[in-house]
């Protein structure tokens, strides 16, 4: 087995690529995500990541000040971080914890 291969394998990535909703407070956006998750044995937790896809509504709350949400998909749920965006709009979320997708 080939050292890429094996070190593929130790960082084998769980993830969700569809239809979420992102909530803010009370205000529930419907989205598109792509979203990647591991464990990470060094401090013992889930880290799940991903992005956002472009949304009008997603760039006005997030520029209005939110960048704390609970993302919702058919599999779960998990409150993450937005930061800035990429040159296409896309949002990025990240969050440690139960990730809003199965495992």
């Amino acid at each position: 087995m080939s050292a890429q291969h094996e070190a593929h394998e130790e960082h084998d990535e769980d993830g969700y690529t569809g239809s979420a909703v992102l909530v803010f407070d009370q205000r529930e956006v419907p989205v598109e995500v792509q979203l990647r998750g591991y464990f990470q044995p060094i401090d013992g937790r889930y880290h799940w990541y991903g992005r956002v896809a472009a949304n009008e509504q997603v760039t006005e709350l997030v520029e209005g000040g939110a960048r704390t949400a609970l993302l919702r998909t058919p599999d779960g749920s998990a409150t993450g971080q937005l930061t800035d965006p990429d040159p296409w709009s896309r949002y990025r979320v990240a969050g440690i914890s139960t990730p809003p997708f199965g495992v």
